[in-house]
């Protein structure tokens, strides 16, 4: 029952994790674009950002992005409703994205995994949170290139929190596995420019490996780059191969530290020196 339980918990949270994947990144231009605004009309005291429609991870109603129909109650069943329409707008008939129910499906499995793997304990909560995080933090990261400091370092400090108790890993252990994550990969980064001029990656790669260290240990670290080095070396020559894509393209690292933070949460023992 808890297995079952938490597949329905994780289709239904998968469907809200399409629309933070969808919204926060939206979210966040609008930020900084009022912020370039305040900047410059920084001299002029009576100045008001213009009026936008209010927009956040509730509000507005989701709804199509070609016709504007607003999304119905039973039109928004994950995986169902998806199927029942044929992946297209009851409206307009313009084609919906495979990605919602795909991000619902993975969800659901990875949360029925976290209720075969822990049962109904306190770490089986942590984990539940741990993989939403990394589903959100994936999308995003695909969609934009972009790791949001709004998930990144809220999931950082709650896998210290996770390990007070030693859910994953001992506390010091963790707080070792976030500094040593963390300065592993801005260390990387800071050789490639030296030595190329140009960035290799970008800031929200060192905290998201700083947040998996912080969640498992500065143990799983050496295994958890391998996997995402090796994961991310094998998509990306099959991109340029198979899809033309030119070596100098930028490809989103996220979803590699992603898998191995993954295997790390069910193979901890395996990915551990």
């Amino acid at each position: 029952m808890l297995i079952g339980g938490a597949f329905v918990f994780g289709a239904l949270i998968g469907s809200f994790l399409n629309v933070v994947i969808y919204r926060l990144p939206l979210m966040m231009q609008r930020a900084w674009d009022d912020e370039l605004l305040l900047h410059q009309h920084g001299d002029d005291p009576d100045y008001e950002l213009p009026k936008r429609e209010r927009f956040n991870l509730l509000v507005p109603r989701s709804r199509c992005g070609q016709c504007g129909h607003v999304i119905t109650a039973l039109e928004n069943i994950p995986v169902v409703s998806w199927i029942a329409l044929r992946g297209r707008c009851s409206a307009c008939k313009s084609p919906i994205s495979a990605r919602y129910p795909l991000v619902e499906t993975a969800t659901a499995v990875l949360f029925a995994l976290c209720a075969w793997t822990f049962g109904g304990t306190a770490t089986f909560l942590f984990a539940l949170i741990f993989v939403a995080a990394l589903v959100v933090l994936t999308g995003i990261d695909l969609d934009t290139q972009l790791l949001p400091d709004q998930i990144n370092l809220p999931l950082l400090w709650l896998g210290l929190i996770a390990n007070i108790a030693g859910n994953f890993t001992r506390l010091p252990d963790a707080v070792i596995g976030a500094a040593a994550g963390y300065l592993v990969l801005w260390s990387v980064y800071w050789l490639y420019k030296l030595a190329t001029g140009r960035e290799g990656m970008g800031y929200g790669d060192f905290k998201l490996l700083a947040a998996i260290g912080a969640w498992f240990g500065w143990q799983v670290l050496p295994k958890v780059l391998l996997v995402s080095a090796l994961v991310g070396a094998v998509i990306g020559i099959s991109q340029i191969v198979f899809r033309g894509k030119d070596r100098q393209t930028a490809i989103a690292f996220g979803p590699y530290l992603a898998i191995a933070g993954l295997l790390a949460l069910f193979a901890g023992d395996l990915m551990k020196l």
